[in-house]
């Protein structure tokens, strides 16, 4: 220290305090440096509790089906076709199908004799339909819990 007995630190005099101690000696002047150190903690703020329950209900569900009805209808003929003449074909009219049915007669010569023709026709029907199926839907349910104390392992 310097034999002045004024401290250095007065503001009227800190500059020429300074001066002197610089002037008789070499001054060592630390230089500092701050430094941030930064660290990440895991911390546990809360827990979720999620619930999944499966509900079942039955329900009734209407359902048009299809299928086909099929009407036979017997014409009877008992008509003679001309000698020679071959089985008629089967032919349609609109949605009617005709199938003839012949047989032989003895006679002096064979003939044909158309007894009948069937005539069948297809329509489609819809009806209703009513099954009970199973239908299943999950309701999820969440709740919030609060964190665990420290040390606790759950």
């Amino acid at each position: 220290m310097n034999d002045d007995s004024r401290p250095l630190s007065t503001p009227d005099n800190t500059t020429e305090r300074l001066s002197a101690i610089l002037a008789n000696s070499p001054v060592v002047l630390p230089v500092v440096e701050e430094q941030a150190a930064i660290e990440r903690e895991v911390t546990e703020t809360g827990r979720v509790r999620i619930t999944r329950q499966v509900h079942e209900t039955n329900e009734e569900i209407n359902v048009p089906l299809q299928h086909e009805e099929v009407e036979v209808e017997r014409i009877s003929l008992n008509q003679t076709l001309p000698a020679g003449a071959t089985a008629p074909g089967i032919r349609y009219e609109g949605e009617t199908m005709i199938i003839p049915v012949v047989r032989e007669v003895a006679v002096v010569e064979t003939r044909l004799l158309l007894v009948e023709e069937l005539r069948v026709t297809k329509r489609q029907v819809t009806t209703q339909h009513t099954e009970s199926l199973p239908l299943r839907h999950e309701e999820l349910t969440v709740e919030r819990l609060p964190p665990l104390p420290t040390g606790s392992t759950n």
